[in-house]
């Protein structure tokens, strides 16, 4: 075991009352307060979380658009400058390399922003593709990167900015925003199912807007959210998570994010074929929202059974904050994946009795 890295905010975790586990190879905040407050305060009021850990690659030159049209799954030439885009990575076989952002800075420079246990993997993935003018460029080490999420999140930090924030749309951003003094690139994204923003900054910046957001949100009840509340927010909202909902062995289009899937985009894209094929003939598995009628807490990797049949497992569950009940995101065969249908969760050695039911679990209201 290597030792665990930290963000420029390890320092000011204790001041807050930060816990902190292993998140990855990470040592980064659970919990400050505790998850259901963090969470609820997101939901009513708004969280801070340090997300510094999320890995930034740059791609820049004349042929990066073309470059990134073949590495991931949306169609980049969409993209406009200024606006972000949701998309993912694949392998051949159509398994999931990783789920991404991509920002689209200018017409010859991207930003990609990975998952934290994945820069490695795909920083190497993304070189093996390099062709043309095409430069890319791992920058995590220089980027910081702070989400302030919640209905209360634009009033907080308008307070702290000249910047009119309105004018920055969902999945839009503005580079080289002041913030209480302090340059930042603001994007309207998150991971919450909240309004909100996520701020990149360098990592002494960071350091210096965490205590300032925090600061000047204390009145109304801004809080620092840790990982805790953040799975527990994501999952109502039906955000996938990778390691979980995505996988190497989990397509896109099985993890219900086949919006991100572009099969008749121009350029071919890797695991395109795989795809088109599992798309044609039907995905063998899906993803499906559940809710126990028995009393128990689905968690990852509980199996789950139908006729006696093992029929897939859960991939996320808990007892939602929101909602007070007890809940689940399970990949099955997809002749099982029928609103309504009763099943079976594993859970301690006994068979507990679930339904499909809709998801997102939750969405604010606009």
């Amino acid at each position: 075991m290597g030792e665990l890295k930290r963000t420029p905010l390890f320092e000011s975790y204790a001041k807050y009352g930060g816990k902190t586990i292993d998140f990855g190879g990470w040592q980064l905040p659970v919990q400050f307060s505790s998850i259901k407050q963090e969470h609820e305060a997101v939901r009513t009021r708004a969280g801070l979380f340090d997300v510094s850990h999320m890995g930034e690659i740059s791609v820049t030159g004349t042929d990066s658009e073309a470059y990134l049209q073949q590495l991931v799954t949306n169609d980049v030439s969409k993209v406009k400058a200024g606006q972000a885009q949701y998309t993912a990575m694949c392998y051949e076989d159509g398994g999931t390399v990783d789920d991404l952002l991509v920002y689209k800075i200018s017409d010859h420079h991207f930003l990609l922003v990975v998952n934290a246990s994945n820069i490695d993997k795909d920083f190497e993935w993304m070189k093996k593709s390099v062709s043309g003018n095409v430069e890319i460029d791992n920058l995590s080490d220089q980027y910081g990167l702070l989400a302030l999420q919640g209905p209360l999140a634009e009033p907080v930090l308008q307070r702290l900015t000249d910047t009119d924030l309105s004018a920055i749309k969902p999945f839009r951003f503005q580079q080289e925003v002041d913030i209480a003094g302090h340059s930042a690139l603001v994007s309207r994204t998150g991971y919450t199912g909240e309004d909100g923003f996520e701020i990149y900054a360098g990592p002494e910046d960071t350091v210096a807007l965490w205590e300032k957001i925090l600061a000047e949100g204390e009145q109304e009840g801004v809080v620092p959210a840790g990982l805790g509340a953040r799975d527990t927010l994501r999952f109502e909202a039906g955000l996938a998570l990778y390691g979980q909902e995505l996988s190497k062995d989990i397509s896109p289009l099985e993890a219900g994010i086949g919006f991100v899937v572009k099969l008749k985009k121009e350029t071919e894209f890797i695991g395109q074929q795989a795809l088109a094929a599992q798309k044609e003939n039907g995905v063998p598995r899906k993803l499906i929202g559940i809710e126990m009628i028995d009393k128990g807490i689905p968690r990852h990797g509980y199996p789950v059974y139908a006729n006696g049949e093992k029929i897939g497992e859960v991939t996320t569950g808990t007892q939602s904050p929101t909602l007070k009940k007890n809940i689940g995101l399970a990949l099955v065969s997809s002749e099982h994946a029928v609103m309504g249908t009763e099943f079976e969760v594993e859970i301690r050695n006994k068979r507990l009795k679930a339904v499909t039911v809709e998801t997102p679990f939750y969405k604010r209201s606009k």
